[in-house]
């Protein structure tokens, strides 16, 4: 199924032309069939001869209502661009031509309306301005019909004509992710939130569990209707009404996507190639606020210019637009930038969710050329190199491809040795992936953190493995995987909570091993009250703790590990018989004072051997 979208001046006859062929008024507001005037998105469908059915988006033709119209025109297939033969081409249809140009809808049927109004003459001059007015864009060489909406002339040219294009149109593909961004919402008695929009990327089906992604609301698909016809399963490039259960209508607004959970992030700042339109009156400067229109949505915009600090009418290049609201978008989707009720441009998303870059840096200009028309491969590297870690899925999202393609393009990638697998080397969704040359720069940050820490540390036997993931600004799970890998490729020695370099040893000058054997022997002059008064420096001490020789209960206590091996039996011994051992009971029973018992009885509590309950201790 396809979807045609209407376009063209105000009082050029669309929605006239629209009803004339499907017997469906298109205008469905009050105030719209009392001014005679579309004011916002009308919809109908049509059966070809074929047996192809469409739907049709009509749009408002008024310059007041571009914003409204922009909502419409991002998921058509076809463009049904409408002029009027006794007014020619008028300052709407250009700018609707230039809109069609920059979300380049490549499919178009122009129809000249209203010609039982003028005389054959004027007739080939109105067409051959429609002509030269097309010239350059996407709608260039587009087929054209003269029809009379009134007496019917020519409709069914124009109906045959438009089954002729729709023939050697490409369905829209399924990546597996259904986008459906909502251009309407509305309740109905008994059923409650309806929304409406064109189902992209993916299908839809009754039960399904969805996600608004901008409310960040989760709800369940109660019923699907397309025309009117109720439906189990929603196919991509279908108008669909989706009647959902858990959200209310209130809660859902025109530019909000609706799609399965989880995947999709909303997102304030994108990476776009952006092109100016050639009759600008002034440049695009860097730093220009603009509304910026995706999808059905519509945000304030900053546009940083990051190749130049101006683009000139009918000049492109590449930006950044920093939103004042949030959009949900992908790779690939199209967008349109106006200000003062006149559009400026538009262009491509080339990245998403995406960190403020330097300016006229060529390391990021080379990065969104590649983005934007490398191969699905160079863009599946960059994703990978930018992101860091992905796992399958999360790369089919960042490259726009279906998760078969996305494992296709990771196969290809790991058998070049581009991309390893984090976890093995089977491919699943689940499985993390990470780019060689990134995992390179990882290897060598960890190896170099470690470094550091021994020349400032030399006494520890290596650095605590929570210490190391938080450097490397891993994930628990993606730093044990990386860990593992790198302890695999006899990179790094793990022992225990520790990491280490291989070539790493402790090594204790004369002085310092005379100083630890002394304070041993401190330590063993009084084993259940260890002085306190001279204690360890922390490095050296830690090398008793890490030889088993002491046991640091708190920051000030430390025992022999003889002498606390003795106070865990005896404790141990006298819950076995009573039960409950409170901290005077373990006092006397260890002859200590209460200072030591105290902080030997939570570092047993600390260790889950005893639980205390109450003023007592009692076994786990």
């Amino acid at each position: 199924m396809f979807v045609i979208g209407t376009a063209g001046h105000v009082d050029h006859g669309k929605s006239t032309l629209v009803k004339a062929l499907t017997g469906i008024d298109p205008d469905r507001l009050k105030e719209e069939k009392e001014r005679e005037m579309t004011i916002d998105l009308g919809f109908a469908w049509l059966t070809l001869p074929s047996g192809r059915e469409v739907s049709i988006v009509d749009v408002p033709g008024h310059e007041r209502f571009v914003s409204n119209m922009l909502a419409g025109v991002g998921g058509i297939d076809l463009a049904l661009l409408v002029v009027a033969a006794d007014e020619a081409v008028m300052p709407q249809t250009r700018e609707h031509l230039a809109i069609l140009d920059l979300l380049q809808v490549k499919r178009s049927v122009v129809v000249i309306t209203k010609v039982d109004l003028v005389d054959a003459d004027w007739l080939e001059l109105v067409a051959a301005e429609v002509e030269d007015a097309l010239r350059g864009t996407v709608l260039e060489g587009s087929p054209m019909c003269r029809v009379s909406a009134l007496t019917g002339q020519d409709l069914p040219k124009l109906v045959t004509t438009l089954d002729s294009v729709l023939a050697s149109t490409e369905p829209r593909p399924d990546l597996g992710r259904p986008r459906l961004p909502v251009d309407r919402s509305f309740p109905i008695a008994g059923f409650g939130t309806v929304v409406t929009g064109t189902l992209i990327d993916g299908t839809l089906s009754v039960g399904q569990e969805v996600e608004l992604v901008l409310a960040r609301k989760r709800a369940r698909i109660r019923g699907l209707q397309t025309h009117r016809k109720s439906e189990q399963v929603a196919l991509p490039g279908t108008r669909t009404a989706v009647n959902l259960a858990g959200v209310s209508h209130e809660e859902v607004h025109r530019g909000d996507v609706l799609t399965l959970p989880g995947w999709l992030q909303p997102t304030t700042a994108l990476d776009v190639h952006v092109r100016v339109l050639r009759d600008v009156p002034r440049p695009l400067k860097h730093n220009t606020g603009a509304s910026l229109h995706t999808g059905a949505s519509e945000t304030l915009a900053r546009v940083r210019l990051l190749d130049a600090d101006e683009l000139a009418s009918g000049g492109s290049g590449w930006a950044q637009l920093r939103l004042a609201g949030p959009v949900a978008a992908v790779r690939g989707d199209f967008f349109v930038l106006r200000a003062s009720d006149t559009t400026l441009g538009g262009g491509t998303v080339v990245d998403t969710h995406v960190k403020r870059h330097r300016r006229l840096h060529p390391p990021t200009l080379e990065r969104l050329a590649i983005l934007s028309r490398g191969s699905s491969d160079e863009v599946a590297l960059q994703a990978l190199e930018t992101r860091g870690v992905l796992d399958l899925a999360a790369l089919a999202q960042q490259a726009n491809l279906s998760v078969a393609d996305a494992r296709s393009q990771a196969e290809r990638l790991l058998e070049q040795g581009k991309v390893i697998a984090l976890d093995g080397e089977s491919l699943q969704e689940t499985t993390l992936l990470m780019a060689s040359s990134a995992w390179r720069a990882l290897a060598e940050k960890a190896q170099t953190l470690l470094l550091a820490y021994h020349r400032q540390h030399p006494l520890r036997r290596g650095a605590p493995k929570e210490e190391m993931r938080s450097r490397l600004g891993l994930s628990a799970h993606v730093a044990a995987l990386a860990v593992e890998r790198l302890v695999q490729a006899g990179m790094l020695v793990e022992e225990g909570a520790w990491l280490r370099l291989p070539d790493h040893r402790v090594q204790l000058t004369q002085e310092q091993r005379l100083r630890l054997e002394g304070y041993l022997r401190l330590l063993e002059s009084e084993p259940f009250a260890p002085p306190t008064a001279e204690p360890l420096e922390p490095d050296l001490l830690s090398v008793l703790v890490d030889e088993g020789k002491v046991v640091k209960v708190s920051d000030t206590v430390v025992f022999a590990a003889s002498a606390y091996q003795q106070m865990v039996e005896q404790v141990l011994r006298h819950l076995r018989e009573h039960g409950t051992i409170t901290v005077a009971q373990a006092r006397d029973l260890l002859n200590t004072s209460r200072k030591y018992v105290l902080s030997f009885l939570e570092h047993l509590d600390q260790r889950h051997v005893t639980r205390r309950v109450g003023d007592e201790r009692v076994l786990r």
